[in-house]
């Protein structure tokens, strides 16, 4: 039987935090069969479409971002936690389940009517996502689709995501959290 992406996907349980299920995509990377159908399905519905930039949020976003931007043939873009990003930046708050956290873009990295796919491992609240959302509009960009390896449907990041109005494809779900 054909694999699937899922089918790379290790779970791993109680981790970070006990009760937690931990949908680990560095062994989906690791497997170059794997990595490559990922890539491949991540890019499928925007094969076509404009898009000057891909943009990928911090961390993973960053491996799958810069492979679909290559891909693509067009730039990509990191959205980084406060502090990492060297030169002028703006910043979005936003919540965490136990907490605030802040990320950061350049403010030169995207102009105004530049249209952006955004790219990460997992949609989980999709608190990460907005704000990246948020940056990339500021700066004037407009947003073509926001791409996910994983959902997580009961943690409603999807729905947060499509009630703003924006178009979300992810390969595979997973229950719970």
């Amino acid at each position: 039987m054909a694999k699937t992406v899922k089918d790379y996907i290790r779970t791993i349980p109680d981790f970070p935090h006990e009760g937690i299920m931990f949908r680990d995509v560095t062994t989906l990377f690791a497997d170059p069969r794997g990595f490559r159908m990922c890539i491949d399905q991540l890019l499928h519905p925007y094969a076509g479409a404009e898009i000057d930039k891909v943009v990928g949020l911090e961390a993973r976003g960053f491996i799958l971002g810069g492979a679909v931007a290559h891909q693509l043939s067009v730039g990509f873009v990191p959205v980084r936690k406060k502090g990492k990003l060297p030169g002028a930046t703006i910043a979005e708050e936003y919540q965490l389940e136990y907490g605030e956290a802040v990320v950061e873009l350049h403010d030169d990295a995207i102009r105004a009517g530049e249209k952006i796919l955004l790219v990460d491992d997992l949609l989980a609240t999709g608190g990460t996502a907005e704000a990246g959302i948020r940056l990339i509009e500021r700066l004037g960009g407009e947003i073509v689709g926001c791409a996910f390896v994983v959902d997580l449907p009961e943690l409603g990041g999807r729905k947060r995501l499509e009630g703003l109005g924006f178009e979300v494809h992810a390969l595979c779900a997973f229950e719970g959290a």
